[in-house]
């Protein structure tokens, strides 16, 4: 239950304001049908999410257990260093390219290339390789995606626009921070 409540709750907090909540608010702007984005948000961010968390165990497998308490307490610590930088988001979705694939294919797709390399994949990987279950890190991931990402579809550009994503991204950063002293002191 401890991999699953921390798998949301970190991951809902750095998606707030993250380039892949700024795609789903040019998703919704440009197709203004929020169902097919929000299934199409469910289905990238279960399979990609699914694979960083595949790697984060495989690492463990890999990785003596010394070294890995390091590795992921400075990933962590890293992790806190990064939500204090805000995204910036090159309006892709906006060209038309994947129009052709409707509004679920193109939110499939958009969705799991943007979110390649984003701080809640690296984070999945990490907390993967810190918690021993892999389906509670991938639902929470999850959860805290579908979290962020439902309201950025539902009610647009008002969100963007909110003075606590600063706020919410130093807790983040904060909660990152924690669990990397907590990794390398051993709790």
């Amino acid at each position: 239950m401890e991999a699953l409540l921390i798998s949301t709750g970190v991951v809902a907090l750095a998606e707030v304001g993250d380039k892949t909540q700024l795609l789903s608010l040019v998703l919704a702007a440009r197709y203004k049908r929020p169902w097919p984005i929000i299934a199409g948000i469910f289905v990238a961010t279960l399979l990609n999410h699914a694979l960083a968390a595949a790697l984060g165990a495989w690492l463990t497998q890999v990785i003596g257990p010394d070294a890995m308490r390091w590795i992921l307490g400075l990933s962590f610590l890293l992790m806190a260093g990064w939500m204090l930088i805000p995204d910036k988001f090159d309006d892709e979705a906006g060209d038309g390219r994947f129009a052709r694939l409707g509004v679920f294919g193109a939110t499939v797709i958009l969705f799991f290339l943007v979110e390649m390399g984003d701080k809640t994949q690296i984070a999945t990987v990490v907390l993967a390789a810190r918690f021993d279950s892999l389906t509670a890190i991938v639902a929470g991931t999850t959860l805290g995606m579908m979290l962020a990402n439902i309201p950025a579809v539902l009610f647009g550009g008002a969100m963007a626009k909110s003075p606590a994503i600063g706020t919410i991204h130093a807790v983040a950063a904060l909660i990152f921070a924690v669990l990397g002293v907590v990794t390398i002191i051993g709790l």
